[in-house]
């Protein structure tokens, strides 16, 4: 996880984790939808699986 990644993951979630899948991409925009803090928490656990 890069530093980068991270920085997105907090200022614009779903395009932190835009090469994990379109099913992360859509998960983490309904969650930023609902709320920031989903948003971002959902991109920092999909962005710290590992592959």
């Amino acid at each position: 996880m890069s530093l980068l990644r991270v920085l997105l993951a907090i200022f614009f979630p779903p395009l932190s984790v835009l090469g994990k899948g379109c099913g992360s991409v859509v998960i983490v925009f309904l969650l930023t939808l609902c709320g920031w803090v989903p948003g971002v928490i959902g991109a920092l656990v999909i962005l710290n699986k590992p592959n």
